[in-house]
């Protein structure tokens, strides 16, 4: 067994991998910039977590790991490469990681944290995903046995190194194209190549570059003609979708919305490579979700305030219409959205899609720019978003069972469906840890 150092250990990815090694027997520490509800939890289970980095944390350790957003001048970076060890990125430890298991691995733009959450609540093995899942708990569940659940992570093309032995794609969209120097050979060669190397491909075919591969062998999805007679169903205020899949009969699962049968259908045409028709459906109903997607927070005849992490503008657009069908079932007249726009090069890469992603809704409040660590650029929100004369506001306070933005009225949002969407600190703000409180 090993001794391993995790920088960067309370990022939920980063955090999985931790937890997974753990339970494999290793002795496991990590450190992060702060404290979080993670770092919390890691070290309720036994990891030492140094808050905030610090040299000090190199010890004894066989190797490090650290995470994408970890800078080479960190102070336990320098530390470790001065003392000689073995430093790896996350995308280099799983190698080794996953080297010898039977990887059923999701991947995708759009949809992979639901799709393998789904999968998991299928597939019997251990499951490292990059969300918590309502069903576990948890982002990691370890069970012996070769078979993991893995959503992989294309954005610095680490999906490469995950050993799929399954490979599903839900979809292809450039993303993260920073990276790949907004090379599409590159992105789109990459996505060929974690295909190629699964002995089982299952692909969303009408996604527009994964309906273009020829002389590959994959189950392929036809969403528009595979998936039909969807049906939203509320059952004590939660949304479950019923949907026909192929020749397969019905299913139902958690969540609501167009997307939400397309990636349970994936899963689903996945779990069947190892099970019989009827043992999936049954065990697909013990999906309940995964925190911070179409996460409830609070809902009544009144007021519905829901947490979403989407932060590229098809995601948004989906789940925007989710919120829509959620509201008219539940009787709310208006939808309200709180946007916090993740990363400068993201906004401005897609700001046209980001633009007419939030139409229809009745109302738009826009918060500062979670940066990511990137350096500021100047964007005139007002200006591009004036079609839906956009609110703006520092932050949101939860105050008991209402919502306050920090803005020059404090604005209260107590009526109708309020959704946020951001991948930042927003998730908190909803659920009152605000950091500006």
């Amino acid at each position: 067994m090993k001794k391993i150092h995790f920088i960067g250990i309370g990022g939920i990815g980063l955090s999985a991998l931790a937890r997974f090694l753990k339970q494999q027997g290793h002795h496991i520490t990590g450190s992060d910039i702060k404290q979080t509800t993670i770092t919390d939890a890691l070290q309720k289970e036994g990891i030492t977590v140094c808050v905030p980095h610090c040299k000090e944390s190199i010890g004894d350790q066989d190797y490090v790991v650290y995470s994408a957003v970890i800078k080479p001048d960190n102070v336990e970076m320098v530390e470790a490469r001065r003392q000689g060890k073995l430093v790896v990125s996350r995308k280099e430890a799983l190698l080794f990681i996953l080297k010898e298991r039977r990887v059923f691995s999701v991947a995708g733009a759009h949809g992979k944290s639901t799709t393998s959450a789904m999968l998991a609540s299928m597939v019997e093995g251990s499951v490292i995903i990059g969300a918590e899942s309502k069903q576990f708990g948890t982002n990691m569940v370890y069970k012996e046995g070769k078979n993991v659940i893995f959503e992989a992570d294309e954005s610095d093309e680490s999906f490469l190194n995950s050993n799929p032995y399954v490979a599903v794609v839900t979809n292809a969209e450039p993303e993260h194209m920073e990276y790949y120097n907004y090379d599409y050979e590159r992105f789109y060669g990459a996505y060929r190549r974690f295909l190629e190397s699964a002995s089982v491909r299952v692909i969303n075919a009408e996604d527009p570059y994964l309906g273009t591969l020829e002389g590959l062998e994959a189950i392929r999805l036809y969403p528009s003609k595979d998936i039909k007679e969807l049906t939203t169903v509320i059952r004590h205020n939660e949304p479950f979708t019923r949907f026909n899949l192929k020749d397969l009969g019905t299913f139902e699962v958690w969540g609501i919305g167009e997307h939400i049968a397309l990636d349970a259908s994936l899963a689903i045409l996945a779990s069947l490579t190892e099970y019989d028709i009827e043992t999936v459906r049954e065990k697909l109903k013990n999906f309940r979700g995964i925190k911070k997607r179409f996460d409830i927070l609070r809902v009544d005849e009144e007021f519905a305030l829901i947490d979403d992490y989407a932060h590229h503008p098809t995601e948004i657009k989906a789940t925007l219409a989710s919120a829509k069908t959620y509201a008219k079932a539940m009787g709310l007249a208006r939808v309200t959205a709180i946007w916090q726009p993740h990363k400068y090069s993201r906004t401005v890469d897609n700001l046209e899609a980001f633009k007419a992603c939030f139409e229809g809704v009745d109302d738009l409040v826009i918060l500062p720019v979670w940066s990511a660590g990137e350096a500021e650029r100047f964007i005139d929100f007002e200006k591009e978003f004036a079609r839906y004369t956009p609110r703006f506001a520092s932050c949101v306070v939860r105050q008991e069972e209402t919502l306050v933005l920090e803005d020059a009225h404090h604005t209260l949002l107590s009526q109708g469906l309020v959704i946020g969407f951001g991948a930042g600190d927003i998730t908190y703000q909803l659920r009152g840890k605000c950091p500006c409180k």
